[in-house]
């Protein structure tokens, strides 16, 4: 596969102008009306209406407010999955947009601009229906930003929603970084996470007297510190880890030993193998010092997100054909993984693709001042044409690559 075929792909940059300003009043509204987790009612009710008329078919999810629409083309062929997610976080917003939302959530992440970009592609894309070698299935997705919407909507059915087999699956991510930047790399993209609960359970009493406990609260403390220290003692460097510990709980008065303490941590890696060799060494690290300590350990090691993995063969054709697009001084590739995590990690692995990130902070905006997730970020809604036509000609194109 190679970025040849380009030749005869539409001009969708340029298609795309003409559908900015609806683009911008669908993600404004959007961002005015943010919603959390797994029940976007009023989002998942906009989307549908925005679709309407273009010729799709249309499923939308049991156990989540998802939309899933296929867009059949007149020519046969497989399908190309594009994906956007809907949800919002549980975040004030301070941004002081005449646009912001007042329901205390707050498109934080860019999700509004995800969702506006998708349809913006499902439009494009129709209306070259007659062109198109094979079906598109747009994926709108709830939830990523809590357990995760992309697994329940895979197993209700997306990837097989255009009835024949999916063969690339393309998402976009905008952040705070340089405008109109398309980043990415093949191989590990982000980070898979853990999150650590683990309890040491002793035998309590008054402050006075620890000879006449078992103190559980040095035992996690010490813990604490060793799993600090495991992070690069048992890992490369070059498939690293990360270990936060961020809480501690002991104690509700300070002249009590308690019967038990507490600690929970957040976890990343990059690697399946990390993540064996992480459960291993956590347990032998807690159970070990509680012994030492005439304690018990109890762990609860849940893995959330796998690792987001990039085909590398499909990237670097991405990283040549957004070039071709948008010039090769817009495309970027990363040389090191992030370790943020993502559930589009889910759909890659059924799939062979790519997720790429696109940075829109606006002109005159320091990208650095403000972080995705922040109560202040904001995004150039003028990208969205961008966005849009990059999603809709890495699917046409990769459609026509397996037409020969």
């Amino acid at each position: 596969m190679t970025a040849s075929t380009s030749a005869s792909i539409p001009d969708f940059r340029t298609e795309a102008e003409s559908h900015l300003g609806d683009l911008v009043t669908l993600r404004r509204t959007l961002h005015a009306n943010p919603e959390l987790g797994f029940d976007l009612p009023f989002t998942q009710r906009t989307v549908l209406d925005e679709l309407a008329g273009l010729g799709l078919e249309f499923t939308t999810g049991e156990s989540l407010t998802s939309v899933v629409a296929v867009l059949k083309g007149e020519k046969p062929g497989p399908a190309v999955l594009l994906r956007g997610d809907m949800d919002a976080l549980p975040v004030v917003e301070d941004t002081g947009l005449d646009f912001a939302s007042t329901n205390g959530n707050m498109h934080a992440c860019g999700h509004d601009m995800h969702t506006a970009g998708l349809v913006g592609a499902a439009r494009l894309l129709a209306a070259h229906r007659d062109e198109l070698q094979g079906s598109v299935i747009f994926m709108f997705q709830p939830a990523e930003e809590v357990e995760g919407g992309a697994e329940p909507m895979i197993a209700e059915g997306v990837l097989d929603a255009a009835g024949v087999p999916v063969v690339a699956a393309f998402g976009i991510h905008v952040e705070a970084d340089e405008r109109g930047r398309f980043t990415t790399k093949g191989g590990s993209l982000m980070a898979g996470f853990a999150d650590l609960h683990l309890t040491i359970h002793g035998a309590g009493g008054h402050s006075s007297q620890p000879q006449a406990t078992r103190d559980p609260v040095p035992a996690i403390a010490e813990i604490a510190l060793a799993l600090n220290t495991m992070t690069t003692r048992s890992f490369d460097i070059f498939d690293p880890v990360v270990v936060s510990v961020t809480q501690l709980e002991g104690s509700q008065a300070s002249n009590v030993i308690p019967d038990s303490a507490k600690l929970a941590a957040s976890i990343r890696f990059l690697s399946a193998q990390s993540l064996e060799l992480l459960q291993e060494r956590v347990h032998e690290i807690a159970e070990s010092i509680a012994r030492a300590h005439r304690c018990t350990a109890e762990v609860d090691f849940e893995v959330g997100f796998p690792v987001t993995v990039n085909n590398p063969h499909e990237t670097q054709t991405t990283v040549e054909r957004l070039g071709e697009v948008f010039g090769s001084d817009r495309v970027v590739e990363m040389e090191h993984p992030r370790m943020g995590s993502e559930d589009f990690s889910y759909v890659l692995e059924a799939v062979p693709g790519t997720f790429v990130f696109l940075g829109a902070t606006p002109e005159g905006v320091d990208p650095a001042a403000e972080t995705n997730h922040s109560p202040r970020v904001v995004f150039d809604d003028a990208l969205l044409g961008d966005q849009a036509a990059a999603l809709a000609h890495l699917a046409f194109a990769r459609l026509a690559d397996e037409a020969g």
